[in-house]
């Protein structure tokens, strides 16, 4: 297998192979170290690697290989961790030039569970500043741009960790999700995103506390985002938010024949670009194939939703931009400072108006979930933003309708409101500009497996491995 098919091969793939001593951790990490050096100076996908370390690493795997010694989930496979997960005695910047020497004293509780299985680690992905944009671009680290089409962006937040995914320059990487930024760039750069339901997978506090925020795996399969999900999920004595079930997901999963599937193609509220709209509704019929039935759903959802979204973020904004001194806020990227406007807009809403909001979100949704095992709908309302896109600019519109610049355009962050519901992207089609354009998969309260399966059936009607980004 030539270098340049190698660093696309997927974790569990790679793990047979080393078992099997038909490949070498050594070998895998060196294809993946070679498509860096082709592929990074055009896209951004890094804040730091670390070759060297993981040529150590590496080497080490392939004598517990080599010697039958046992091995741990990960071992030997290429991972790469957000810059804003923290690790200890490593930099983590969060994407800020507030934090650029800041060095982790504590490692995320989710992280340590992922480095205990023996990851090759090669390096830490780009984020924008504080992970709070829907696009990877900050002042420190500058633009992370879309590996189909340089002109757009990644978009985010886990934005470098979805490009090196998709670029071979990785085999794994970890994501967060709080308005969507493991789906959002999934979505774009077309590979597969996963985020669990709220207490599936341990998080420090306070964040934990918070139930939009949860952490997943970005991966090139399902099968691979099932492989992760086994190594980070399950409770954990820190985290009070650890739902107490223990969840096996496995590498395979039956058919979805006889299933009933409900379709939504805006939620009832979101302008949706022409593009996607096609593409997600051309799905649809890898479902129909399977043997399942769709459902298209009028949900009746309002576009308060983007309030009541922003009401919840303003309150669990726990160091608010504008109270920072002027010398530090003159640091920070143009969107952190554009907070207070969006903190004014978020003002039509009261926190106990979002919850209410919530509340009716779910009660609309829930009879349609009873009868369905799962909701589809559009990932994004576009294939992705420009490379250059300020999520500050107020004009940006969807059809010719002004729209939420921050997130009006994600269809992600309802998936968040009602964290409680597993959700998953899975690469659909692909815009005129060579963008890819995703499939998002909704399931009912913390029925994880449900997705999975789902996700599986379509990769395997419509496989999206054998697409690669040309750069």
């Amino acid at each position: 297998m030539a270098d340049k098919d190698l660093a696309f091969i997927t974790a569990t793939e790679a793990i047979a192979a080393f078992k099997a001593r038909k490949l070498s951790p050594v070998e895998l990490l060196k294809a993946v170290e070679a498509q860096f050096h082709k592929a990074n100076g055009k896209v951004n996908a890094f804040t730091y690697t670390f070759f060297d370390q993981a040529l150590i690493q590496a080497r080490n795997a392939e004598k517990r290989y080599a010697t039958g010694k046992p091995t741990r989930p990960f071992e030997g496979v290429p991972l790469m961790i957000k810059d804003i997960h923290q690790i200890k005695g490593y930099v983590t910047t969060f994407g800020s030039l507030l934090y650029r020497r800041n060095v982790d004293e504590v490692t995320e509780l989710f992280v340590d569970r992922m480095l205990k299985a023996k990851p090759v680690l090669i390096g830490r992905s780009t984020n924008p500043e504080f992970a709070a944009s829907c696009i990877t671009h900050s002042r420190l680290w500058g633009i992370t741009r879309n590996p189909w089409n340089t002109r757009y962006n990644s978009g985010g937040s886990t934005g470098g960790g979805a490009v090196a995914v998709a670029t071979g320059m990785t085999v794994l990487s970890d994501g967060s999700d709080y308005a969507g930024s493991i789906r959002v760039p999934a979505s774009s750069c077309g590979v597969f995103g996963y985020k669990p339901p709220t207490g599936r997978v341990p998080h420090s506090q306070p964040w934990n506390l918070n139930g939009y925020a949860v952490f997943g795996p970005i991966t090139r399969s399902v099968a691979d985002a099932a492989l992760m999900m086994n190594a980070i999920a399950g409770q954990h004595p820190r985290d009070i938010t650890t739902v107490r079930e223990k969840l096996r997901y496995p590498d395979r999963y039956e058919k979805i024949k006889g299933w009933r599937i409900a379709y939504s193609p805006d939620l009832g509220c979101f302008e949706v670009d022409p593009e996607v709209a096609k593409a997600t509704r051309a799905a649809l019929e890898a479902f129909r194939e399977a043997g399942a039935e769709i459902e298209e759903i009028e949900l009746g959802w309002s576009k308060d939703i983007v309030l009541g979204f922003l009401a919840h973020a303003r309150e669990n904004d726990f160091e608010p931009a504008h109270l920072l001194p002027t010398h530090k806020r003159k640091l920070l990227t143009d969107y952190i400072r554009a907070n207070t406007p969006r903190t004014d807009l978020a003002r039509r809403l009261s926190f106990a108006d979002s919850l209410n909001l919530r509340a009716d979100m779910w009660a609309k949704l829930a009879p349609i979930m009873k009868r369905c095992q799962i909701l589809l709908c559009p990932t994004l309302a576009i294939p992705a933003q420009p490379a250059n896109y300020n999520p500050a600019d107020r004009s940006f519109k969807i059809n010719g309708k002004k729209v939420e610049s921050e997130i009006g355009w994600v269809m992600t962050f309802p998936f968040n409101m009602l964290g409680q519901l597993p959700a998953a992207t899975v690469p659909c089609g692909f815009a005129k500009s060579g963008v890819p354009i995703g499939l998002q998969i909704v399931g009912r309260p913390y029925d994880d497996l449900t997705v999975f399966q789902a996700a599986a059936a379509f990769e395997k009607a419509r496989p999206w491995r054998k697409y690669r980004p040309k750069l």
